[in-house]
Order: structure tokens, then C-alpha cells, then sequence
């Protein structure tokens, strides 16, 4: 977007316009590094801008977004400059991102034009959007322009309207003229961020099976050695890569013009897709995903060629076939340049140039009720008639596989079966005991002790994500393990654990920090093992819970000694790991020896996980801080029953009991959160063991769930976010664990191979 606003700015002041470029402006120095990540490049400012005072950069949908967050810069300055201005039209570039564009479009007095560039299909954050006001908002908009269809799909699925399709510009006189000769190496070229949305560690298990066969070279614009390192299943292949990271202007055009072909292998949220023509004007072909945005730009088979998304064998097959017939690699470099004419900047000023004209002829709202309509954002500022938002199928391919659509169903009916399962064991034991004394008891409670409790149950987590980081950190030292990757991971789990049965979090949270880690198909088995390790010292802190039970009260006398059983299903897991690389040991070449084979190695692996015990700092460190979460869960568990006026009757005793149930009942939960089985042990515990009322037990029970389903939630979505992931998300990061085999002798690609999109 940066790069449309500056070439179309530099087109119109070569017209003789008058242009002003209002944004925030982040200078080098210690405080942009700190509220960026990363230190902004010094670049000579242009003429034309005004700054409006620094932006800071948020982690969001697997992407950072700088956007302006103070006062001044964000709702000050903006109004402020477009009221001074004096201008004859004001464009606004993406006027859902606050808080510039929202002001600029609030504080102007003159025809205001929106270009919306991105592609969403998340309903929230747009349902969040719409929540505060950006429907009436755009209703400003004099016209509204997207810069594909996949952007004017997103403006009429969440916020209505009428786009003007205007796509991004490309200057076709800025890349080298002469003709590339190939050479003995297929050049592959990739750019793009280290997002994982870009799709490189797809494109790095495609190039892994490519080599072997084909010799080639790839070449990585914009990410690091570190970012492509950590995505490398084999360490040498690295020899065969040229990572570049950030590049000038003219280097890229350089490498677009000597690259055989452009790789773009997203995963998905892209919206048009600059660099496919960028690569166009140089006379360079592309593969790219069959995604909405890329679909819009490249014709399959003629300038380009469309694989199904997150797919590396396809990707690898159309590598291996244009390494093999140079000459369709020619005949697409030359459509790729006379199609890269469509995208010319002064050809897309023309048409920006029209919707301004149309935009200052939108007649004036005529008399006060119209006027204040035109305010509020009653009516559209166009003068036409208001457009919903209206429900849209979907741009993105289907899924390319059968029957996924059935599995995804089952899923969710077995999900709602489960929840509606738990929360009738609980409306059950409510009824039995009294809907209404529950009630008041929950009522009567103390809200003080509950948000301690809260509180006390939230900072227990990352007392678990720092007992983890040191047992990641253990069983792998050569892999960078970060502490913000390990809490994200963590609070990812406990989110999922928290709203699907069966204890996905656990390898939910083993797979997303694998993904940060990199080579995830050795590093999410040994990631697993450190699981393992976790549960052996939980097992110690369910054996000192039980130490502080029997101290204090008898209530392991009282019939409900079964408990001790449940918690020995950990310690039969922790046995399984141990012997299990010893029994599955085979040999032979059948198939059953083959799988044994595979089996053994992934347990070896998963023992890996263990390697803390054997560093007596490290093992202390991990030990004491994961004991130290049980510690201070059992402090919230205490908290709440003095928030419930139970402290006369339970104590400490009646606190630990209750943590060892919730806990060891939870082993193998069979619904959402363990519902309904939660509340029933609950109320065995403080019942039969500290005479509790029933409805005080079942209160206690209600309130202590919620407190972890809040906690989960308030910590595990801004994680999900951070990651710009959902919970069917993650299933996509295994897709590069993949193995990619290639036919050393391809057949030559027929037409019917095209993997034609829907949205082509």
C-alpha cells in the first residue's frame, strides 16, 4: 500500500497536481525499534509528505500492522491537516484501519475517496469494525474504490456499498530491457515477509524435493538467514540458497529480470498482490497460489501458472515440469510483459483520476435533515441508494479433497454433542439440588475474591510457559527457542484445552511452537516429548497436593480414594514413552516393518523431550517454576472459597482437594472444558469430605470453571491473534512437515493439468 500511494502520488505531481501525503513517519532510533521489532530504514523523506508523528506496530493476523496509536498522530493531527489543506479531494487508503483513516474521513469538510486494499474473511474483526461506526463511516466515502475483486468482495460482505475496481499500479519502465539467458540452474525467485501466510516454508519443502532431481537455485527477497534456516528440513539444502533480506528499489527489478520464475506460494489474506506484477513488468513468470487476489492476476497457463494453496508436492510437480520445458517458461515470460500493461501507472491514474471527477460532481446534501444524514452517515455521500452488506460465496478454492466437508460436520455435531452433554450434567445436578440456591449462591459471592482468583489463576499460566521454555530449551539447543513463542504456544493451549474436548491444547500448543521453531516434521515429535515432561512434574505436584490432603483432613478416608487411580493415567503415558522405542524396534523391508520403522523413530523423538532431566539447573529451573504454577493455582482455588464464604468450613485442605479432582478427572476429558464432570467432582470433593451444601459445592464449581475458561480466553485469543491463526489454522502449519517425492521422469503438462481456479 505504501508503494501505491508513493508511485501513484508521483504520477499525478508529474501531471501538474498539487498532492499532499499525510501518514506517520518513523524515524531510525532506539524508540522505533522498540515500538516496531525491528529498526524502520532511513529513506530521504519526500517533498510531498507530511508527517503525522510516529505509528507502532501491532502483531495481528500473522502480520504487523504499524498504525498510529497516540492522540495526536492518530486523531489530533489528521483532522486537523485535511481541514487545513484546502483540498479539492482527500483519498483515503484502507479507511478501515484506524485510526489516521478514520479521522482524515471524519475532520473532512470536502469529497472523500477510500481505497480499500485488503482481503478478509474473518467475521469478527469486520463485525468488530461495523460495532463502532465504519459502516456509517464509509457512508462518507464519496466513492469507494478496491484494488481487486477479492478487496470489493470484503467491502460488500461486511460493510456494503459500490466498489470501482482500480488494481494496483506497476512501473513497467523501471526493470532492465534486455532479454535473461538461461542458464543451467533454475532460478527461482521468492518475495515477500517472513509471515508465515507468504507460504515459504511450502515453497522450501517444494525446493527440497526439486533439487534432487533438477538443478536449481533459490533466491529469498525480504526474510533473513535465521527465517529460512528454521524452515529447512535438511541443514544443507541452504547451500543451494541465496537469502537476500531487505533490497533496494533497483536490486529487486535486477533479480525480478534475472529470475527463470517467481515463486508466490501464499496461504491466503492477500488481496492483489504487487509483486506478481512487478515480476510481469520484468518479463518473468510466476507460480502462484490459486488464492483469491493472485487468481485475479494471473491467467493460468498463459502468464503464469495457479497451484492449489499450501501444497508443496503440486508446487514441486509445476517446478519440476518449466525446469523441463524452457520453452514455456519463454512463452509466459512474454505474455507476463505485455499483460504487465494493463497495470501501467498511468494508465491506473486515468482511471483513479475519473472516480475524483465523480466523486466532487456527488451532488451537496440539500437542506438540514439531509445534511445531518450525510454527518451521521445515514445515507452514502454518492447520492445513490444505500447497499447492505450482503452474504457472498466465497472466493477462495474449495478444497481440493472429498469428503472434508463431511469430516468437518461430524466434527462439529460430536463438538456440540459433547458440550450439550456436559452442560446437561450440570443443569442436572443443578436441578437436583436446587436451581435457586445455586443461584444465590453464586450471587451472594464475593466478586473482589473472584477477580483475585482470576488473577492469581492467569499469572499461574506463565509460571507454565516459563516451566516449558526451559524444557523446550533443553531438548532442543540447536533451535531458537523464544520466550514470547513458548508463552504464545502456551496460552494457545490452554485455550484450546479449554474449548475442545479430548486435550487437543496439548498438541495444539506442541504444533504452534513447533512452527516458530522450525523443521517441524523433526521438532514437533520432541516438542510433543517435552509435554511429557511437563506431566511428570505435574504428577509431583498432584502427589504434593495429595501430601497436604491427607495432612490436613481425612477426606481420603471418606470413599473417594478411586481419585489416586485416575492420576496414574499420566504416569502410564510416561511408561509408553520410555519403553515404546525398545518395542517397536523391526526390521524387514514389508510394509508393517516400514511403519514400525517410522513409529520407532517418532518415539525416539518424543523421549527427546525428556533431555531437562538431565541438566540439574535447567531441570531446577523448569521443576521450580512449573510447581510454582500449582502453587498459585492452588491460591485461586483458595480465593474462591473465601469468595464464597466457605473459609470457615474449607481451607487449605479443602482447596488442594479440589485442584487434585478437577485435575485428575480431567485426564481424558470427554467434553469441552471436562463440563459437567468438572462440577461433579467439585461438589464430591467439598460435600463428602468438608460437609459443603450442596449448592454451595455446585456454586463453587460453576464459579471455578468460569474463572479458567476466562482465563483461557483473556490470554490464549490474543495469542491466537498474535499468530493470526484459528484453531483449523493450525492443521495448515503440518502441510511443510509433509514429504514432497518427485517422478524423476515427469510427464510433459497437458492443458487438462491446469488447476484452473474458481475466481479466475
Amino acid at each position: 500500500m505504501n508503494r501505491h500511494v508513493e508511485a501513484l502520488a508521483e504520477e499525478f505531481l508529474g501531471r501538474g497536481h498539487d498532492v499532499r501525503v499525510l501518514a506517520p513517519v518513523d524515524p531510525p532510533g532506539v524508540l522505533s525499534r522498540a515500538t516496531h521489532r525491528a529498526a524502520p530504514t532511513s529513506t530521504a523523506l519526500p517533498d510531498y509528505l507530511v508527517p503525522l508523528g510516529r505509528s507502532v506496530g501491532f502483531g495481528a493476523n500473522g502480520a504487523v500492522s504499524n498504525l498510529a496509536a497516540t492522540p495526536g498522530s492518530g486523531y489530533v493531527r489528521p483532522r486537523r491537516e485535511v481541514r487545513a489543506g484546502e483540498f479539492d479531494v482527500i483519498h483515503v487508503h484502507e479507511p478501515v484501519a484506524p485510526l489516521v483513516g478514520w479521522n482524515a474521513v471524519l475532520g473532512a469538510r470536502t469529497p472523500v475517496v477510500g481505497t480499500f486494499h485488503a482481503y478478509s474473511t474473518k467475521a469478527f474483526p469486520n463485525h468488530v469494525a461495523s460495532a463502532l461506526g465504519a459502516r456509517r463511516m464509509f457512508n462518507r466515502l464519496a466513492a469507494r474504490i478496491a484494488v481487486s475483486e477479492a478487496a470489493a468482495w470484503t467491502g460488500m460482505r461486511w460493510f456494503g456499498g459500490e466498489y470501482t475496481i482500480i488494481p494496483n499500479g506497476v512501473d513497467v519502465d523501471a526493470p532492465p530491457t534486455g532479454l535473461t539467458v538461461p542458464g543451467e540452474e533454475l532460478n527461482i525467485l521468492f518475495v515477500g515477509r517472513p509471515e508465515e501466510r507468504k507460504g515459504l516454508p511450502i515453497l522450501l519443502a517444494a525446493f527440497n524435493a526439486l533439487v534432487e532431481h533438477v538443478p536449481s537455485r533459490l533466491t529469498v527477497i525480504g526474510a533473513e538467514e535465521d527465517d529460512v534456516k528454521r524452515w529447512l528440513a535438511d541443514p544443507e539444502l541452504f547451500a543451494s540458497i541465496d537469502v537476500r533480506g531487505r533490497v533496494s528499489e533497483e536490486e529487486l527489478w535486477a533479480e525480478l529480470h534475472a529470475a527463470d520464475v517467481l515463486c508466490a506460494p501464499s496461504l491466503s489474506g492477500e488481496s492483489f498482490g504487487m509483486v506478481l506484477t512487478e515480476a510481469f513488468a520484468a518479463g518473468t513468470p510466476v507460480i502462484a497460489s490459486a488464492i483469491a487476489g493472485y487468481s485475479d492476476v494471473v491467467t493460468d497457463g498463459v502468464d503464469g501458472l495457479l497451484v492449489p494453496p499450501g501444497d508443496p508436492q503440486r508446487l514441486a510437480e509445476e517446478l519440476q515440469r518449466v525446469a523441463h520445458e524452457p520453452h514455456l517458461l519463454t512463452a509466459m515470460g512474454a505474455a507476463a510483459r505485455h499483460s504487465a500493461k494493463r497495470y501501467a501507472w498511468p494508465r491506473i491514474a486515468d482511471q483513479v483520476t475519473t472516480v475524483y471527477e465523480r466523486a466532487m460532481a456527488a451532488p451537496a446534501p440539500a437542506g438540514n435533515a439531509a445534511r445531518v444524514a450525510h454527518w451521521a452517515g445515514l445515507r452514502p455521500a454518492d447520492g445513490n441508494r444505500p447497499i447492505p452488506p450482503q452474504k457472498l460465496p466465497s472466493l477462495d478454492p474449495a478444497p481440493a479433497a472429498k469428503g472434508k466437508r463431511g469430516r468437518r460436520i461430524a466434527r462439529r455435531v460430536g463438538l456440540g454433542v459433547a458440550g450439550v452433554l456436559g452442560v446437561g450434567l450440570s443443569l442436572l445436578a443443578a436441578q437436583k439440588i436446587g436451581i435457586d440456591e445455586v443461584a444465590e449462591s453464586i450471587v451472594r459471592s464475593d466478586l473482589s475474591w473472584v477477580l483475585v482468583a482470576f488473577a492469581l489463576m492467569s499469572i499461574s499460566m506463565f509460571f507454565r510457559a516459563a516451566s516449558w521454555y526451559w524444557i523446550a530449551r533443553a531438548a532442543l539447543p540447536d533451535r531458537p527457542i523464544r520466550r514470547r513463542d513458548v508463552t504464545s504456544a502456551t496460552m494457545i493451549g490452554v485455550l484450546m484445552s479449554a474449548t475442545l474436548p479430548a486435550r487437543l491444547g496439548e498438541p495444539a500448543r506442541a504444533l504452534a511452537l513447533s512452527r516458530r521453531t522450525g523443521r517441524m516434521r523433526e521438532t514437533f515429535p520432541v516438542l510433543l516429548g517435552t509435554v511429557v515432561s511437563q506431566t511428570l512434574l505435574n504428577l509431583v505436584a498432584l502427589a504434593l497436593l495429595g501430601v497436604i490432603i491427607v495432612s490436613t483432613t481425612s477426606l481420603f478416608h471418606s470413599g473417594t480414594e478411586h481419585l489416586f487411580l485416575f492420576s496414574l493415567v499420566p504416569l502410564i503415558l510416561l511408561v509408553v514413552v520410555l519403553v515404546a522405542p525398545f518395542v517397536m524396534r523391526q526390521t524387514g523391508n514389508g510394509r508393517v516393518a516400514r511403519i514400525a520403522a517410522a513409529a520407532h523413530r517418532a518415539m525416539v523423538q518424543v523421549r527427546a523431550g525428556l533431555s531437562i532431566f538431565k541438566d540439574p539447573r535447567e531441570g531446577a529451573a523448569a521443576a521450580a517454576a512449573q510447581l510454582g504454577a500449582w502453587a498459585i493455582q492452588l491460591s485461586a482455588c483458595w480465593a474462591l472459597l473465601y469468595a464464597l464464604g466457605l473459609n470457615g468450613r474449607a481451607g487449605i485442605g479443602a482447596a488442594a482437594a479440589v485442584l487434585f479432582a478437577v485435575n485428575v478427572t480431567a485426564v481424558v476429558p470427554a467434553t469441552p472444558s471436562n463440563i459437567g464432570v468438572f462440577q461433579l467432582a467439585v461438589i464430591s470433593v467439598l460435600h463428602t469430605g468438608f460437609g459443603v451444601s450442596t449448592a454451595d459445592a455446585l456454586a463453587y464449581g460453576v464459579i471455578l470453571q468460569g474463572v479458567e475458561i476466562a482465563t483461557a480466553v483473556v490470554l490464549g485469543l490474543p495469542a491466537l491473534v498474535r499468530e493470526g491463526l484459528t484453531w483449523s489454522d493450525l492443521r495448515v502449519q503440518a502441510l511443510s512437515t509433509a514429504p514432497v517425492h518427485l517422478d524423476p521422469h515427469p510427464r510433459p503438462r497437458r492443458r487438462s493439468d491446469r488447476s484452473h481456479s474458481s475466481v479466475a
